[in-house]
């Protein structure tokens, strides 16, 4: 079973879902902006993709900024929560195939589950 955090607004994310299709693949389409994640979700999407929580926030978005986010001792409970909280900071679009997930930045990650 496979999904995506898609936002349908964004290239990118459309892009990995077309990249997905045209291999045969449809997964399920979650658009987190409409169903953000609890922390628990997002903790274990950490663990599927082997990464901190700060790989995983959009730094350009304006809640990063204004939650002061850049601060270095924020842990990874904080900034999940704020992630929660503030979906936009969720980076995009994210795939999830089983145990596994990777971040679709270029979107032709995304082609690296597919083994």
């Amino acid at each position: 079973m496979s999904t995506i955090f898609h936002n349908p607004r964004c290239s990118k994310s459309r892009s990995a879902l077309e990249l997905l299709r045209e291999r045969g693949v449809n997964p399920d389409i979650r658009d987190y902006l409409q169903q953000p994640p609890s922390i628990a979700e997002l903790q274990a999407l950490l663990h599927k993709l082997g990464t901190d929580a700060r790989s995983l926030l959009r730094t350009g978005e304006a809640e990063y900024t204004a939650l002061g986010l850049d601060d270095p001792s924020l842990d990874d409970v904080a900034l999940l929560a704020a992630m929660a909280s503030h979906p936009r900071l969720i980076e995009r679009p994210i795939f999830i195939d089983g145990a596994r997930a990777i971040i679709g930045r270029p979107p032709e990650r995304v082609l690296e589950l597919l083994d």
